[in-house]
């Protein structure tokens, strides 16, 4: 009943991860405008047809086949994603036609995708795209089908554990992130098993990783936290797997060291049962869990736990499902598009200055 992430979004975000060098909404110039411009700033140039309420009616083949050849001309890329929006699809545009009209040296993949396509489910978007980029060998078949089975278990967490489960929720900010942080710092100096889990998806993992930077062992020099991480650096598309390898070196420069790599960063549906699973082995008395914490059964654990979520419309679900305190972040995608190294987090900020009351 709120509003949740269309199809199209989705398949902007994929064909960036794709190393996609331009993108060409085809549709009203105000299609998408958030999400464009902030693709920007990772070095994607998305364009626009600028359809209007004529080309509705008449079509809008011939200017969708110019702005690519102004797009080549622009800036010679190898790489073009040509995507659908609900004007140009619900007309009927072809796609594919104009791209081949266009005749530029560039591989482009044409996405038909619009707001309500499939289900609606934002992640339908991601999956045109990868079908498209195995079609044309620019991904192997395999590495498609594994992230579309990760895409729809993500599809099904959001509609039984997230904010797509149908009903209205009130957007949330959460607990005092200073009092939050303050009971984990009183965790580690007390000599309880803490752990910090990551469980992000994407480019948000700049910002969720903030605080397995932090010099945990100036609390309690016996007693350092453990840290489990969906920081596989052979996992993913290229650029997904460079966060991966950034993130992990911030770590150890920081003189800490993840202790149990659970996945990839597009693996969030499922790292988060196998960290459930590390918690309950280690015998973890306090979790803290950063990114996507309602992929994690924390219902099935007895320890107490920090939710860190970037939703405010998660609040409420993560604590119905268990979580003892809930945190916010706000803005994570947009703090973290086009970024190579952490971010600082509200939360780690937080830790930062409890770690300094107490020593």
């Amino acid at each position: 009943m709120h509003p949740r992430p269309s199809p199209i979004a989705a398949s902007l975000y994929t064909l960036r991860d794709l190393d996609a060098d331009v993108i060409i909404l085809h549709g009203p110039h105000g299609c998408c405008f958030r999400t464009g411009r902030l693709l920007e700033t990772d070095g994607v140039r998305v364009l626009t047809t600028a359809m209007s309420e004529q080309d509705f009616i008449f079509g809008a083949s011939d200017k969708l086949a110019e702005t690519l050849r102004k797009a080549n001309e622009m800036f010679s890329p190898e790489l073009v994603g040509v995507v659908g929006t609900c004007a140009s699809m619900i007309i009927g545009e072809d796609l594919r036609e104009a791209v081949q009209r266009a005749d530029i040296p560039a591989r482009v993949l044409t996405v038909e995708s619009h707001g309500g396509f499939g289900e609606g489910d934002n992640t339908e978007g991601a999956i045109i795209v990868l079908e498209a980029a195995a079609e044309q060998g620019i991904i192997p078949h395999e590495e498609a089908e594994r992230q579309i089975e990760m895409l729809r278990l993500a599809t099904e967490i959001e509609k039984t554990r997230g904010m797509a489960q149908g009903d209205y929720i009130r957007p949330s900010y959460g607990d005092d992130k200073d009092e939050v942080a303050l009971r984990v710092i009183e965790a580690i100096k007390d000599g309880e098993r803490v752990a910090f889990v990551l469980n992000a998806k994407k480019e948000t993992s700049y910002l969720f990783a903030d605080p397995l930077k932090l010099p945990f062992h100036s609390v309690n020099p016996d007693n350092h936290p453990l840290i489990i991480a969906n920081l596989d650096r052979n996992t993913g598309l290229p650029r997904i797997r460079r966060h991966a390898v950034n993130i992990l070196a911030e770590i150890e420069d920081a003189g800490n060291r993840v202790d149990y790599i659970t996945g990839g960063l597009d693996e969030y549906p499922v790292t988060g049962e196998r960290a459930a699973e590390i918690l309950r082995d280690e015998k973890i008395e306090f979790a803290v869990v950063s990114g996507v914490p309602h992929a994690l059964p924390v219902e099935e654990l007895e320890l107490e736990s920090v939710a860190v979520t970037d939703g405010p419309r998660l609040v409420e679900p993560l604590r119905k499902l268990g979580y003892t305190h809930v945190v916010a972040e706000l803005d994570a995608h947009a703090r973290t598009l086009g970024q190579s190294t952490t971010v600082a987090s509200d939360f780690g900020d937080a830790l930062r200055r409890n770690i300094e009351k107490v020593i």
